[in-house]
């Protein structure tokens, strides 16, 4: 797939979408927001793709809004209605991080702030390099939290923590996120992709059914009380105990070998 402002590539099902704006830090302007909602389009629907990997070109993960362009739009479009203000594909590009049944993975490779920090919590994994650093730092501009910041963000680190650092706009650095909870892992820059490579190795090699209704569960035990998520498991249960996965990883285990799992 060819981008103006996307780096797309398949390689043993993973799909990787690199941010290409290295110049802007790969700030959300140009055409990059519609690529990312592609790329996430063209990942989910292509069947050999089982886990989705998440990147930026050069020094910066994703540095949010692009700050220049929005002085632009503001000068333009001073007078003009509140509706021509709203950004309905910011909601479609959150919505589909949390709605396709594949993993996805953030490997945030430098800064991400703002609506950056907010893409990074929408996947279901992040992992850091110690030259990142994290940010809600719409309050330095005078915004809002947007791109699901207010909901991610409480429910990794707790509200105490969220209040702090939406009403501070104040950067972590990568050991503090890790000690909040935002990452899973801090890692050298050089073993940064390596390291995120292995785990979406280790995800793309298990059961693909078992795993996107698991993601699937787990999203939804969080607005389900917990009778909602026992009957979602047995349901989520039921179906991948049909599966050739199921006998193939029950075999596996029987005959003290590697399962193979297809998917079906």
């Amino acid at each position: 797939m060819e981008y103006e402002c996307l780096i797309y590539s398949v390689s043993n099902n993973v799909a990787t979408l690199t941010l290409n704006r290295p110049e802007r830090l790969n700030a959300l302007g140009g055409t990059l927001r519609e690529d990312i909602y592609d790329g996430l389009m063209t990942a989910h629907n292509d069947e050999s793709v089982r886990v989705i990997v998440i990147t930026g070109a050069g020094r910066g993960f994703c540095s949010g809004g692009d700050v220049k362009a929005m002085n632009e739009r503001n000068k333009e479009k001073a007078g003009s209605a509140l509706e021509d203000k709203i950004d309905p594909l910011r909601d479609q590009i959150v919505l589909a991080l949390r709605d396709t049944p594949k993993p996805v993975i953030a490997a945030v490779n430098g800064p991400a702030a703002g609506a950056g920090m907010n893409l990074a919590l929408a996947c279901d994994i992040r992992i850091a390099s110690s030259a990142a650093i994290f940010g809600e730092t719409f309050v330095k501009r005078g915004l809002h939290v947007d791109w699901g910041g207010t909901y991610f963000l409480p429910r990794l680190v707790g509200m105490a923590r969220a209040c702090e650092m939406i009403f501070t706009g104040e950067t972590v650095d990568a050991e503090t996120a890790l000690e909040y909870g935002i990452v899973s892992q801090v890692v050298s820059p050089d073993d940064l992709m390596d390291t995120v490579g292995d785990l979406a190795g280790k995800i793309a090699a298990g059961p693909p059914i078992a795993i996107r209704l698991a993601k699937r569960a787990m999203y939804k035990s969080l607005d389900s009380d917990l009778r909602g998520a026992l009957e979602f498991e047995t349901y989520a249960q039921n179906i991948c105990a049909q599966t050739k996965d199921s006998r193939e990883g029950i075999r596996a285990f029987v005959e003290k070998r590697a399962p193979t799992f297809n998917g079906t």
